[in-house]
C-alpha cells in the first residue's frame, strides 16, 4: 500500500492515482479507530466536504465507516465552507470533524482534514495517533472493528454559522455607508455564504465565479495573483468598492481594492489587527508564522501587544489560541483567526470584517494600506514555488543554514533563523525565507523588502541557487 502521509494541514493526493476511494477509507478507519480507543465516541462527528471532484461521494464513505465503527455522524447536506464545519464542531460539541477538501490545490487534488473538539486545526500530537493508527491498520492488515451502527444524519451546517456571524460584525454599519462589493468563492465551498449575508442585510454585491463545476475553470482556487484577474476586472468595470476572494474551502482570503491593487494576506492580517486594537479597543496576545510580514511586528510593538512567532501551519496558532489569551492569529497564505471565535481560519469572517473597517473608517482598502505605508514604511511580499527534488531543496537549505552565501541580491545577511527551514535577514527591512515541503518535491521562497524589485531579485537569485542543486 502507498503511504499515506498527513501534511501541514491533513493529507492530500490526487484524485484517481493517491485520493481514491480505498485511501479515504483507510484515513476514515484510523480515524475511527483514534476515536473510539483515545477520545469520546459518544459525542460523535460532523462530516463536511468542499465543490471538489467525489468530495460529496467521499464524505459519504467516511460517514459509513464511522457510523460503521458505533460514531455517530452529522453529514452536511451540500458543499460547506470549513469554518462552517469547524463551527459545528463546538456548537454541536461533537469530538470533532472530517472535511473532505483539498483547500487550495488545483482541480486536479482531494484531500482529508481532520478537526478537533475545540473546532480548529488538529494539534501535531493529535494527527500523529492518527497516524499511528493507520500504519497499524497497514501493517496488521486489520478489518475495522464493527460495532453497532451508529445513526448518520444530514444537517444544514451553513445556516447556523452564519447566524453566529451576524453577531461578529456590523452588518448594519456596512449597509449604511452604501459601499458595494464584488465576491468571488472562487467555485469553491463559499458560494452563496457571503452573498447570502449581504443580501438579507441589503448590502449592494455581485458574485462571480459561484456555479458548481470541481474543473475550477481557468484558476486554481487560492486567492492569490494571478486567479484574481477576472475579481479585478469586475470590481472595476463596475466600480466596486472591493472585491473579497476566498479560496476552495474557504478559511483564506485575498482581496482587490477598487483601483484594481491586489491586497494581500500580509496586509488584509495587519489591517485587522489595527481595527481590533485601534478602533475596537481590544487587548489580546499576537501570533504570526515564520513566513509573515514584518509590519505585524511593528503594529505589536506600537500597541504593546505581545507577539508570538510560530513555525508554518495554522495548527501552531490554534495551539496558542486554546492556551493564551490571542487577539488574533495569521499566516502567510492567508488564514486568519481573531478573538471571540474559532480558533481557525475563517475567510468568510474575515471578507467581512474588512468590509466593517472600510466602513468604520469611511476609507478604500487601498487608502487603509496606504496609512499603514506612511507609518510603518514600505512592505512588499513575494513568494515563489520551484519544482525540485525533495533531497536537493533539503540540501539547499542546510547550506543556507550553515551561512554558505553571505549575500543575496547585493543584501549583506546579518542574521540567520532556522525555526521552519531557513530565513536570512538582511538588516531590519528585508528577508528570505528558503523551505523545502514535507511532502512534495518542492522548494518555497518568501521574502519581503521595501520595494518591488528588490523581493524580485532576492527570490530570482536563490531560485537561481536552487536550480543548481537539481
Amino acid at each position: 500500500m502507498d503511504k499515506i502521509k498527513f501534511g501541514t494541514d491533513g493529507w492530500r493526493g490526487v484524485i484517481g492515482d493517491d485520493f481514491t476511494f480505498a485511501n479515504v477509507r483507510r484515513v476514515a478507519t484510523a480515524i475511527a479507530q483514534y476515536i473510539r480507543e483515545e477520545s469520546e465516541p459518544a459525542r460523535g462527528l460532523i462530516v463536511g466536504y468542499d465543490t471538489r471532484f467525489l468530495s460529496a461521494e467521499s464524505a459519504r464513505v467516511v460517514a459509513e465507516v464511522l457510523s460503521t465503527a458505533g460514531i455517530r455522524v452529522w453529514l452536511a447536506d451540500a458543499a460547506t465552507p470549513t469554518p462552517a464545519v469547524s463551527y459545528a464542531v463546538v456548537a454541536r460539541q461533537t469530538v470533532g470533524a472530517v472535511m473532505i477538501t483539498a483547500s487550495h490545490n488545483p482541480y486536479r487534488w482531494n484531500g482529508v482534514k481532520f478537526k478537533a473538539s475545540y473546532g480548529g486545526s488538529a494539534a501535531p500530537a493529535i494527527i500523529h495517533r492518527i497516524e499511528i493508527h493507520l500504519h497499524r491498520l497497514d501493517r496488521t492488515r486489520a478489518r475495522p472493528r464493527r460495532s453497532k451502527p451508529a445513526s448518520v444524519e444530514t444537517v444544514d451546517l451553513i445556516a447556523p454559522y452564519l447566524e453566529r456571524l451576524k453577531t461578529l460584525v456590523r452588518l448594519d454599519r456596512i449597509r449604511s455607508s452604501g459601499q458595494r462589493f464584488v465576491i468571488d468563492p472562487m467555485y469553491g465551498a463559499a458560494r452563496g455564504c457571503i452573498a447570502r449575508m449581504l443580501g438579507e442585510t441589503g448590502i449592494a454585491y455581485q458574485e462571480i465565479h459561484s456555479e458548481q463545476n470541481p474543473l475550477f475553470p481557468g484558476i486554481n482556487p487560492e486567492p492569490i495573483e494571478p486567479h484574481v484577474a477576472e475579481l479585478r476586472r469586475v470590481v472595476m468595470e463596475g466600480g466596486f468598492d472591493a472585491g473579497f476572494a476566498t479560496d476552495g474551502d474557504a478559511d483564506r482570503i485575498g482581496a482587490i481594492d477598487r483601483g484594481g491593487s491586489f491586497i494581500d494576506s500580509h496586509k488584509i492580517f495587519s489591517i485587522l489587527l489595527q481595527h481590533l486594537a485601534e478602533d475596537l479597543g481590544l487587548r489580546g496576545e499576537v501570533v504570526k508564522t515564520f513566513s509573515t510580514t514584518q509590519m505585524i511586528d511593528k503594529l505589536a510593538r506600537k500597541y504593546h501587544l505581545p507577539l508570538h512567532v510560530t513555525p508554518i501551519g495554522f495548527k501552531y496558532i490554534c495551539e496558542l489560541m486554546l492556551t493564551r489569551d490571542v487577539l488574533i492569529g495569521g499566516e502567510e497564505s492567508g488564514g486568519i483567526a481573531t478573538k471571540g471565535h474559532l480558533p481557525e481560519r475563517d475567510g468568510i469572517l474575515n471578507s467581512l470584517l474588512l468590509a466593517e473597517v472600510m466602513a468604520e473608517k469611511g476609507k478604500t482598502l487601498g487608502e487603509l494600506v496606504d496609512d499603514l505605508t506612511h507609518e510603518f514604511g514600505p512592505h512588499f511580499y513575494d513568494r515563489m514555488d520551484l519544482e525540485v527534488e525533495l533531497t536537493a531543496a533539503q540540501r539547499l537549505v542546510k547550506q543556507v543554514a550553515q551561512g554558505k552565501f553571505k549575500k543575496v541580491a547585493g543584501l549583506k545577511v546579518t542574521t540567520i533563523e532556522d525555526m521552519d527551514g531557513t530565513k536570512l535577514r538582511f538588516g531590519d527591512s528585508a528577508w528570505l525565507l528558503v523551505r523545502a515541503s514535507g511532502t512534495e518535491n518542492i522548494l518555497r521562497l518568501y521574502a519581503e523588502a521595501p520595494s518591488r524589485e528588490l523581493v524580485k531579485a532576492l527570490l530570482e537569485e536563490m531560485a537561481a541557487l536552487a536550480t543548481e542543486q537539481r
